[in-house]
């Protein structure tokens, strides 16, 4: 299952679990695990609410002692002791490393010498490991969200008054794609950007999906214009939806630059550095551009999460100046790599099996090696391996 995070009007911890609660988390379920850390002093309620009109789930953490500061050891400690899975642990302290992280940039000091004060106390402890939680139980694999919205103005804070967003929240949020809102309210929360540079995969449009669900969680007040609410939509990845044709059905990113001015030695090593970058597949397509200069069209395939950091490859090692990328649709054959015996060894060889046959294709690395091993031509190292295919897959 994947998660997309339409923060519209902006993120934070407790909006987070008040969607996911509304995506069908039990609160009974989770009241009992938060009831696993050895913290008191709180009691959780959740509770229906409206924001602009529509409704969304509003958890809520009600403190009963006074709070004090703690350290990233002390949170650690704590999560550490508890009875919760090790993946809710992992993922919990994760979330506080990262915290602890940009207090650290921010106030120029250790890691180890930032002393949490809002995020320090139980609600934000609560916080973040109800959204852990309610991500283990709903079985939510990969997470993606929106371009995130910053507000503008002044807030009071422990450390006095900061300018929004808040300067921790801006170091969270590094690399993540934003825009400027009219708000003069906080929108982020320092926990709510945490949140999402730990497990986000990317961040824009929504992956395509079978949509399941929808959950609202919603913020604290009221806000001019757009609601309060923090939009999750959760589905199967339509990448491993079954095609009514029985071939498989997925979607890629597309990354392009046309380039007419680097010397044509260097687009060897660029595919390599692609594909050891994680591209699918690397084309190279010759064009004539502008006052009739010859030039080459450099065509990426990759998943979608990965376009930025091949985009910027491309940008690195080659003469371009500019990239574009897009998604598109894909029908394929479901492949495997199987080893065939031939008389002169054994070659590695991708099949892809149809309804109407099957397709084999040997490796071309396996027919070097066989066929100068064996001092013969590696056109008959193939060939052989085709025939040895055939007559095994019969």
């Amino acid at each position: 299952m994947i998660a997309y995070f339409d923060c519209f009007s902006g993120i934070s911890g407790d909006m987070i679990v008040g969607a996911l609660l509304d995506a069908g988390v039990p609160f009974e379920w989770l009241r009992d695990e938060l009831g696993k850390l050895p913290l008191k002093g709180y009691k959780i309620r959740v509770e229906d609410v409206k924001r602009g009109g529509f409704g969304g789930k509003k958890f809520q953490v009600e403190i009963e002692e006074e709070q004090v500061e703690r350290t990233l050891g002390d949170i650690k400690g704590i999560i550490e002791k508890s009875a919760l899975s090790k993946d809710v642990k992992e993922l919990s302290i994760l979330v506080f490393q990262r915290l602890a992280e940009a207090e650290a940039r921010v106030h120029r000091v250790g890691v180890d010498d930032v002393h949490f004060h809002e995020v320090g106390g139980v609600d934000s402890i609560i916080d973040i490991v109800a959204a852990s939680l309610s991500l283990s139980f709903l079985k939510i694999k990969d997470v993606y969200a929106s371009e995130i919205p910053l507000s503008h103005g002044i807030i009071s804070s422990s450390h006095g008054r900061l300018p929004l967003p808040a300067p921790a929240t801006m170091e969270l949020l590094k690399d993540v794609p934003v825009y400027q809102s009219s708000t003069t309210s906080e929108l982020v929360t320092p926990t709510g950007a945490a949140f999402l540079a730990v497990v986000c995969k990317g961040f824009g449009s929504i992956r395509p999906m079978r949509l399941e669900v929808i959950g609202y969680g919603a913020g604290e007040r009221e806000n001019e214009g757009l609601p309060n609410l923090l939009r999750v939509m959760i589905g199967e990845d339509s990448s491993l939806i079954p095609h009514p044709s029985s071939l498989e059905a997925d979607s890629v990113m597309v990354i392009e630059s046309n380039i007419d001015d680097m010397n044509p030695e260097i687009y060897g090593y660029v595919m390599e550095r692609l594909f050891d970058e994680g591209a699918l597949d690397v084309s190279l397509i010759p064009v004539y551009m502008k006052k009739g200069r010859p030039g080459t069209i450099v065509q990426v395939l990759c998943e979608t999460g990965m376009e930025k950091v091949l985009g910027e490859l491309l940008l690195k090692e080659t003469s371009t100046i500019g990239v574009r990328f897009y998604r598109t649709e894909r029908l394929k054959l479901h492949r495997e790599t199987v080893e065939v015996k031939t008389r002169f060894g054994t070659v590695r060889t991708k099949v892809a099996r149809a309804p109407w046959g099957s397709k084999a294709r040997p490796e071309y690395e396996d027919c070097k090696k066989v066929a100068m091993d064996n001092g013969i031509p590696v056109l008959d190292v193939y060939a052989e391996t085709i025939k040895a295919f055939e007559r095994d897959d019969e």
